[in-house]
């Protein structure tokens, strides 16, 4: 980007910060939804890159943690308008869906929950646990390469029932297709490099007490050590937030999943409806910086060194083992909100319906949502 016209630059970063926030409001049905529609925008349209740079900024999100959505917003305002277009556009791309989901929180804890989202609420829930299912089984002919995969995916899920650290899941998962890449004279220092990478992530654990600090480092610890999709954002939210401090029930992270899937823009703003619920306005926006914070971060760092973590092989088989691991997490959540979710005949059915939907005729996840939300109001 030339910035030595200044007339020039103000125009591209006005350019950026428009386009973000109406992608922002409009951008529904998930990550690669998104990813979808920016291609189209910034590829085809506008021509801000081209179609193997744009693949490459793909890829790259994939190797560092954090939404992967949001990341590929801030790649391409910092390839369009630099350091600031880095900055206006991820905060264009996050503020509309944290608005609106501010306003469904407060409406929560105004009335006690969502009275007049509550038929709403009740037929979007069973859907998720549909869209979760076929993210899952998407991600699972993709990241399941092979049978060394598999039996990490199988024992990571495993050890995410019995409540093994997620943090140390991944890692010991990552590390694995590394470690058997190995020669067999090196796989004792491999194995020591596995417990090595492993430990220091298994006290990263959020603070017990409540607090504004303690909201803000559990999301940062969140949004700078989470690989994968949203939607394994929730086992995290889960494991920790109901499981392990119980700050929240399992049908407030349920509304909360929810309320994320209904509003446009990223999911992981659903912890600005889980930070209003346990500590007000000032927890919303902690809740959302902690957890967005990094993405800026990594972008930053991570850009003038894509072409060389494309071409890294430890880097590809390390990503391998977490995406197998992300993935058992994913289906362990599948299974808790599934029970929240699926109550009586008439979740049950509204899932497996939408589940013919999705996986069958392959209709936009947007549109099933909305129709499980209609669905539900009628009911």
């Amino acid at each position: 980007m030339d910035s030595s016209d200044p007339v020039d630059f103000r125009s591209r970063l006005k350019e950026v910060a428009l386009v973000f926030l109406r992608l922002g409001f409009t951008a529904f049905g998930g990550p690669a939804a998104h990813v979808a529609l920016m291609e189209e925008e910034f590829v085809r349209r506008r021509r801000w890159v081209r179609s193997d740079e744009f693949l490459d900024l793909v890829g790259a999100t994939q190797l560092i943690p954090g939404p992967n959505s949001t990341e590929m917003a801030i790649h391409l305002g910092h390839r369009r308008a630099g350091a600031a277009g880095l900055v206006v556009a991820g905060a264009a791309f996050i503020l509309p869906s944290m608005l609106l989901v501010g306003v469904l929180a407060w409406a929560y804890e105004r009335y006690g929950g969502l009275p007049q989202m509550a038929g709403i609420l009740r037929g979007v829930k069973p859907v998720i646990v549909a869209v979760i299912a076929q993210a899952f089984w998407n991600l699972g002919r993709t990241a399941i390469k092979n049978r060394l995969l598999a039996g990490v995916g199988i024992a990571a899920g495993g050890l995410a029932f019995l409540g093994v650290d997620q943090l140390l899941l991944l890692a010991v998962a990552g590390m694995v297709p590394v470690v058997a890449s190995m020669p067999v004279k090196r796989g004792v220092q491999g194995r020591g490099l596995v417990m090595a990478s492993a430990l220091p992530l298994a006290g990263m654990g959020a603070p017990a007490g409540f607090g504004l600090w303690a909201l803000f480092l559990f999301f940062l610890k969140v949004g700078s050590v989470l690989f994968g999709s949203g939607y394994v954002l929730f086992a995290f939210l889960h494991a920790d937030l109901v499981e392990g401090m119980h700050w929240l029930t399992e049908g407030q992270l349920a509304d909360a999943i929810a309320v994320g899937q209904v509003t446009p823009g990223p999911i992981f703003t659903s912890a600005t409806f889980i930070g209003y619920v346990l500590g007000g306005p000032a927890g919303a926006v902690v809740a959302t910086v902690g957890i967005f914070l990094p993405a800026f971060v990594f972008v930053a760092l991570s850009g003038p060194l894509i072409p060389r973590i494309r071409a890294s092989r430890v880097a590809g088989l390390f990503l391998d083992g977490v995406n197998a691991g992300s993935l058992a997490l994913m289906g362990v959540v599948s299974w808790h909100l599934g029970r929240a979710a699926l109550v009586d005949a008439t979740t049950v059915g509204l899932c497996v319906l939408a589940g013919v939907l999705l996986l069958r005729f392959r209709v936009n996840s947007a549109w099933v949502v909305v129709g499980g939300g209609v669905l539900g109001l009628l009911v």
